[in-house]
């Protein structure tokens, strides 16, 4: 805190997506009609698995938390964007922007272990089914819920803290549309190496310690489900953990690209390109997925609507 007390910058400029008017208007349309859609799916999921009794279940006990964490890191970024797009103002204050900064990192990270829960929930119910509801308690669930919001608040107290010892003097504008790690460390005047180090060894563990839980959580699945003798129940089998699988690969794939690697390969446009697709068309697309592929999802659906109308 002593060094951002004798920082020059009082504020930043976040440059944004684009430059001119036109373009800035078509982006502000796609991205708030993306969040209208991020809003009411991840809403809509959380209500559909809370009015049904059917689907308090583990699995969709950390789905829950999932559209939870994706309504939550979209409405830390999007909204400021959309400002940025349709006003002149794209002024965020230090503070602002450094809270920005430590709330994304936050929930981003307890995604990545959200994730891993998520694997290990289906190893159980494909491995070791009859043993499912004994493994999968009320109380392993919350636990396991609780370990990734924990780790996921060190991981983004570490990341401030590295970041509280960054010095900036003159430049304040920021090649980006939200106040990243990379962008950020770029306008420091002082020698960051360590501070990257340090940043990239804790960003680095929280994505191999959560992907190779679920490297290795999916490797029993694809050796269980190969030793199912029958066509169907292979498929079955492989449809309990599809949805999940796919969405881990989106997610996890624009963050690799983004992250692992130093700031000073930081590109302006590709890192654009692949920020706002985690940062605003994923946490849409994670309610899409899981409903949309998901007959007990549909069928809870259903089931509500029936009630409603049923109560008239």
């Amino acid at each position: 805190m002593k060094t951002w007390n004798h920082t020059k910058v009082a504020d930043f400029i976040l440059l944004g997506l684009a430059d001119s008017k036109e373009m800035r208007l078509i982006l502000s349309m796609l991205f708030l009609l993306i969040y209208l859609i991020t809003v009411l799916g991840n809403v809509g999921m959380i209500l559909i698995i809370y009015l049904d009794v059917y689907l308090h279940t583990p699995m969709y006990f950390f789905l829950t938390h999932l559209s939870f964490l994706d309504l939550s890191y979209s409405t830390v970024i999007t909204p400021k964007t959309l400002e940025i797009l349709l006003t002149s103002s794209k002024h965020i204050s230090f503070i602002g922007c450094f809270t920005q900064m430590f709330f994304f990192v936050l929930l981003a990270a307890t995604e990545c272990f959200l994730l891993s829960s998520m694997a290990y929930d289906r190893y159980v119910a494909i491995c070791n089914p009859l043993h499912y509801p004994v493994v999968m308690s009320t109380r392993l669930c919350h636990a396991l819920l609780m370990v990734s919001y924990v780790l996921g608040a060190m991981d983004s107290t570490i990341n401030l803290l590295c970041m509280s010892q960054v010095q900036f003097c003159n430049s304040n504008v920021i090649h980006h549309f939200f106040c990243d790690l990379s962008p950020i460390l770029s306008l420091s005047c002082s020698d960051t190496r360590d501070i990257e180090i340090v940043i990239f060894i804790f960003a680095g563990t929280t994505l191999i310690v959560s992907l190779v839980t679920l490297f290795v959580s999916y490797a029993y699945i694809l050796s269980t489900i190969l030793k199912i003798n029958s066509s169907s129940g292979k498929k079955k089998a492989f449809s309990t953990c599809a949805t999940h699988l796919l969405g881990v690969t989106v997610f996890y794939g624009t963050l690799i690209f983004t992250y692992l690697k130093p700031s000073k390969s930081y590109s302006l446009g590709k890192d654009q390109v692949a920020s706002v697709f985690y940062t605003i068309v994923i946490p849409m697309l994670n309610p899409l997925i899981y409903s949309l592929r998901n007959k007990e999802v549909k069928n809870a659906f259903i089931r509500i609507l029936q009630m409603k109308e049923g109560s008239r």
